[in-house]
């Protein structure tokens, strides 16, 4: 957002004339404004930091906790898509039960003090099943998705208008006292929009004024969206909004950021994906440099697709690196530092909202922004160091200040750095799995699916049936089936030479039976859904019965003209026959929606007592149901199932699904893209828990394992140019003053869940190096380190360990020419009586 500091200037000067002349300063009025500056909530001005919390991405028992660790994690306003195809899977029937009760859930945000944005959609991409929208949309007469379509246009503003008298109904927006601060309508448009020419701006602008005119008492906004009609805000959706946003278009709407990328979702396939702390920081501290007051971090907590409601080939853990991981567990230090981000904004608070930009060039690559109002103590300075190799020393004001590579101090009296974004202060921690001590030593038992031949299915079409509108979103399998009559002198003479099936596929993923024997299985990608199965086959003289499963791995989110998507396959031939390439693609096909198991619901406790089982041993063969029994893991932590020894299929809980697993797609690194599968305390009874995995390739249920997930490995690495927490600072009587008398670096350590420090595993002073979970001893360690960390720490629930060499190094310092550098590993759990 280049911005010049004679625009910030102007806007500035507008909006605070503009804020008094609609008297903005202070009064207690009901609802919310905006002007070139920011959002005005109730008479006040806010700085707004935003997480997305999806509520059908976790459970509603999970929901206080997510939301209180968000508030704890500095976070004011909790953001949320509203996904149309939950809430209404069949035309006209409404589901707001369960995981889908959005009222709750916002009630709930309420409760604990927040707002929160409400981003209608009612397309949503979220890497969601047909991006949000219901699959029967498809299949109106004449529609087409997301353009000035009149069936779109009436299906789309009946849902919305349903959506917000629903809020209505319930005095959620903040214009009635409620949480809701602002609402979204349509999702990244601009990305498609040209596809549909001049359709495409008549359809933004009837979209907003079709918003606008529900009169919510709230500002509506659309992301991504350039041409955003007055008075709809347009925001911005990236990891670098501070350097990418070409700004709001007019100048009396204030700079938004709807989606910085706390990582990048994954899909099967995919290696593990990251993002430092450390840049997340830098983004939002840039932004808000230059006059922007709200950013979203998408997500905050990504939580699990359960069930079938991934995108296209999306995993079923959803950006699980960020702040809150997949199972509500604070990942460290991204949550820790993003707080004391949030916290040193705040410390700036009266500057940013009412005082006047200005830039100053200190170097070549370093630069100060700043906010003062003349003649006042109220002063805030962000210096910046956009060198990503060389750290620097930047002279601002008459005083020296280090700055490291690509990095922003943040001085809320243009004095005293209390935060870095380079510089973490704020403690790191490690996931932990380990296998649960009661849920273990698991009996499975097997029952294989029912292989369908064409005597089972008769021939109903010609050629294979189109896939997505045959299954219609209802499961993921449709059997294809068809038969040949083959003469021995069809086969080749040399027994060598075998011939061979070929099944060309627009997707998702196939497998082939050939007279009730596995043949084998293909499969495309997210970036490549079509794919070709070529297999050897031993065909038999006589009849043959070739059934093939068909496959979908979510729906398409994204893109033009999304209602023409197709998938399935669409040629099959064999090869190598005497009598040459044999074409069966019109050979008369029938076709099966659904697997039998699906439909006998044997996932189900009544439904298992329908079908016969027997023990499994070893790897059992393909397209097998697997259950056993467990009861409830010992402890209150997170669950998981580690699916070692599977392929691909899905898992239930007690009759809940927990979503696809996919184990036999390798990323580039030669792993799954995901080994371990949420399973959610509220879907765990205290005994006999029945789950049920469907396995489409040959797997050995054996080798899966119940665990419990913890983050108890705790860790803090700082060095003596670590400035204090910002927690050492505090803004009173306009100045920033210290909350101690003395503040200094130190590390501190916090246990999660009120457990207690139960042993220091790694402690050095020194210069150690390494990460948390994995320390090592470098060249010089003071001896005593681990003594002094278990004098401070040992018992305790939380602590600090000062950065002083005195405390450290009593006589002989091994190494006095170097700064020293802490790192420190704990492990937290609960105390033995």
């Amino acid at each position: 957002m280049a911005v010049s500091s004679r625009v910030l200037l102007l806007i500035t000067i507008l909006s605070l004339l503009v804020s008094a002349a609609v008297g903005h300063d202070g009064n207690n009025s009901q609802g919310v404004t905006y002007d070139g500056r920011s959002l005005i909530i109730n008479g006040k001005r806010e700085l707004l930091f935003s997480g997305s919390i999806h509520y059908p991405r976790s459970t509603p028992e999970m929901w206080p906790d997510l939301i209180s660790k968000a508030k704890h994690g500095g976070l004011n306003n909790i953001q949320t898509y509203v996904f149309w195809n939950i809430h209404e899977p069949v035309q006209g029937q409404h589901n707001f039960h369960g995981n889908r009760d959005l009222v709750k859930f916002i009630k709930l945000v309420g409760e604990q003090g927040l707002y929160v944005t409400l981003r209608v959609g009612p397309f949503i991409q979220a890497e969601w099943n047909h991006g949000g929208l219901p699959f029967w949309l498809r299949e109106i007469p004449g529609i087409v998705f997301r353009t000035d379509n009149a069936p779109f246009k009436y299906q789309m503003k009946k849902y919305v208008k349903m959506i917000v008298n629903k809020m209505k109904e319930e005095k959620l927006f903040a214009s009635q006292g409620g949480p809701i601060i602002l609402a979204q309508i349509e999702n990244e448009y601009n990305h498609i929009q040209l596809a549909y020419r001049d359709m495409g701006s008549r359809y933004v602008q009837w979209a907003a004024n079709m918003a606008v005119g529900l009169k919510t008492g709230v500002p509506w906004i659309m992301c991504k969206q350039k041409d955003a009609p007055d008075p709809v805000i347009n925001t911005c959706n990236g990891r670098h909004c501070g350097d990418t946003f070409t700004g709001p278009n007019k100048p009396f709407k204030p700079s938004l950021w709807t989606e910085n990328w706390t990582a990048q979702y994954r899909v099967f396939g995919d290696p593990p994906s990251q993002r430092a702390a450390e840049d997340l920081a830098f983004s939002v501290a840039r932004f808000f440099s230059k006059n922007g007051t709200l950013v979203n971090y998408y997500m905050y907590h990504g939580g699990t697709n359960f069930g079938r409601t991934s995108a296209v080939f999306t995993t079923t853990r959803y950006y699980d690196e960020a702040p809150l991981d997949e199972y509500g567990l604070q990942r460290e230090p991204k949550w820790g530092h993003l707080k004391d981000l949030h916290k040193a904004l705040n410390l700036c608070k009266k500057p940013l909202l009412w005082g006047v930009p200005s830039v100053e060039r200190l170097g070549k690559d370093t630069e100060a922004r700043f906010y003062e109002n003349p003649g006042t103590k109220i002063c805030a300075a962000f210096l910046a160091n956009n060198n990503s190799r060389v750290a620097a020393t930047a002279s601002f004001r008459g005083v020296d200040y280090y700055l490291p590579p690509r990095s922003i101090s943040i001085l809320p009296d243009c004095k005293t750095v209390v935060f870095n974004t380079q510089t973490i202060v704020s403690q790191h921690n490690a996931r932990n799995l380990k296998r649960s001590k009661v849920a273990k030593n698991l009996t499975w038992k097997m029952s294989p699916e029912l292989i369908p031949t064409v005597e089972q299915l008769p021939v109903d079409s010609r050629e294979p049936k189109e896939l997505y509108n045959l299954l219609k979103d209802t499961t993921d399998y449709a059997w294809y089936t068809t038969s040949i009559e083959l003469d021995p002198h069809d086969f080749p003479m040399r027994p060598d030479i075998l011939p061979v099936l070929r099944i060309a596929s627009l997707g998702h993923a196939l497998q082939a039976f050939v007279n009730g024997e596995y043949v084998g299985s293909a499969h495309g990608s997210h970036d490549e859904k079509s794919f070709v199965f070529e297999h050897a086959v031993n065909f038999k003289p006589g009849v043959n019965h070739i059934s093939l499963l068909a496959m979908t791995v979510g729906l398409p989110d994204s893109g033009a003209y999304m209602e023409h998507r197709f998938a399935g396959p669409r040629a099959v031939t064999v090869l190598g026959l005497n009598t040459g390439t044999l074409d069966l693609t019109i050979n008369g096909w029938g076709h099966q929606v659904g697997l039998t198991g699906e439909k006998l619901k044997v996932f189900t406790q009544s439904g298992s007592h329908r079908v016969d089982w027997k023990k499994a041993k070893g790897q059992g063969p393909a397209l097998t149901w697997y259950k056993t029994y467990f009861d409830a893991p010992e402890g209150n932590d997170p669950v998981a199932i580690r699916m070692r020894g599977m392929g691909k299929g899905m898992i239930w809980v007690n009759g809940k699904s927990i979503g696809r697993h996919w184990m036999s797609f390798l990323s580039p690194l030669g792993k799954p893209s995901q080994s371990e599968y949420h399973i959610p305390r509220s879907f765990i009874k205290p005994t006999e828990n029945l789950i049920v995995v469907l396995e489409e390739e040959k797997g050995n249920p054996n080798e899966m394992d119940i665990l419990l997930v913890s983050r108890d490995t705790i860790c803090s690495f700082i060095t003596e140019y670590h400035p204090p927490n910002v927690r050492s600072w505090q803004r009173k009587d306009s100045k920033i003053r210290p909350v101690l008398d003395v503040v200094k670096p130190a590390a501190h350590l916090k246990c999660p869940n009120h457990k207690e420090i139960v042993a220091v595993e790694f402690a050095s002073f020194g210069d150690p190096y390494g990460i948390c979970g994995n320390y090592f001893v470098g060249n010089c360690t003071a001896p005593v380190a681990k003594k002094v960390v278990e004098q401070h720490c040992l018992g305790k629930i939380s602590c600090s360990i000062p950065m002083e060499r005195e405390l450290f190094v009593k006589n002989n310092d091994a190494c006095p020419d170097i700064k020293k550098t802490l790192a420190i590993q704990v492990k937290c759990g609960r105390k033995k009586h």
